[in-house]
């Protein structure tokens, strides 16, 4: 397997029917996921569930390519090659006798796409690819039932999760018996580390944001937009945040690493930043969020505008060195795939930069601490709102 670099050549190695293929983005899961398939099971049609991105952007077709497997009966060396997106699962619930790569981990809750995964793995071999395999061991719980280490949801939350009591939803307040979890979740997960050749800078700007506007809706519950009372903790935590981002000075930060950089990419979250950033001027400007699907401007200097959602994964871009995080993600999993987008195998850069306009605001700062401890902030931790 002369196409594999040594770190994808180990956990080759290591890969079995039913695995997650756990390696950081842009570490080649793709290349090991096609060398696992021509290895084992080259005389079976392989299909791929991925996002409709990577479907459309024929990703996996050219790295299928490679090992001259094609999508026609008569141009391939293997099986037939099917890419789809994980919108159309259902469509290959009655496949039988297959190989399945499902890429970009979709399989959390109990939704229509975890059902057809799990009558999916039970008539076909399968692996899985992620960057993050799960936050919470409740993540787990459809890969664990796939291998039928559980009969259902309700045996393993009843084996392992002591709920909170006298809350109005469910919220877990801690999981036991985690020795057993941890050594079910080492027989499939097979982690592929590799020493990076690029390092990752990220820095933050110190930014303003209106102190009496954020007075107004944090301590007298107030929408200055609407002019009303806020009315729960959900509005309250969007207006702080809006109040937060949509200060001007974080557009005056933006332009000055605009000029540093010419090529950036931008994360956003919200509409209303958006309106912000399609104010910049004297620079091409392309989107990718649910509005407009553009790809990246074939100029010497550009800003790339990219919802957090529709764009933080399934794509990347070794023509620029720089992301600036107009506003930042509750998701650290989201958070970690935005950071994934330039740092990748074959970028020409070896220093990479990430900038992090950060308010004084505690709202700013307490997501920002999620973030930097590796986990997603979570407001009903933070707040109860009366």
């Amino acid at each position: 397997m002369t196409l594999l670099k040594p770190h994808q050549q180990d956990a080759l190695q290591k890969l079995r029917n039913g695995s997650i293929l756990w390696g950081g983005v842009g570490s080649g899961k793709s290349r090991v996921a096609c060398a696992f398939y021509m290895k084992q099971y080259a005389d079976a049609n392989v299909y791929v569930i991925t996002t409709a991105r990577k479907r459309d952007s024929l990703d996996w077709n050219e790295e299928f390519s490679r090992f001259g497997v094609g999508t026609k009966l008569h141009g391939t060396t293997a099986g037939v090659l099917v890419v789809d997106s994980w919108n159309n699962i259902h469509k290959y619930e009655d496949v039988e006798h297959a190989f399945f790569i499902f890429d970009e981990q979709r399989l959390v809750g109990r939704g229509g796409w975890v059902k057809s995964f799990l009558k999916i793995a039970k008539a076909n071999h399968w692996i899985l690819l992620s960057a993050t395999p799960g936050d919470t061991w409740l993540d787990y719980i459809p890969v664990f039932l796939a291998h039928g280490f559980y009969r259902n949801r309700t045996e393993f939350k009843a084996r392992h999760v002591i709920y909170k009591s006298y809350t109005k939803f469910p919220a877990v307040d801690r999981y036991v018996d985690q020795g057993r979890l941890m050594k079910l979740r080492s027989q499939i997960l097979v982690e592929m580390p590799y020493q990076r050749h690029t390092v990752r800078h990220t820095i933050a700007i110190p930014v303003d944001h209106d102190a009496e506007m954020m007075n107004k809706i944090e301590k007298k519950r107030w929408n200055p937009w609407k002019d009303q009372p806020i009315r729960s903790s959900a509005e309250l935590f969007y207006l702080m945040r809006k109040c937060v981002n949509s200060d001007k000075s974080r557009l005056d930060a933006l332009m000055k690493k605009v000029e540093k950089h010419q090529k950036l990419i931008v994360f956003y979250n919200f509409d209303y930043e958006l309106d912000i950033l399609r104010t910049i001027r004297d620079v091409p400007v392309a989107e990718w969020n649910g509005h407009k699907h553009q790809e990246i401007p074939k100029t010497d200097s550009w800003v790339y505008l990219v919802e957090y959602t529709a764009g933080s994964e399934a794509w990347n871009c070794t023509e620029t060195n720089a992301t600036f995080f107009w506003s930042q993600n509750y998701s650290y999993k989201k958070t970690e795939q935005a950071y994934g987008r330039i740092d990748r195998l074959d970028t020409p850069f070896v220093n990479l930069f990430y900038y992090v306009p950060l308010s004084s605001a505690w709202i700013d700062k307490a997501i920002r601490s999620s973030i930097v401890a590796k986990r997603s902030f979570n407001e009903a931790e933070i707040l109860d709102f009366a």
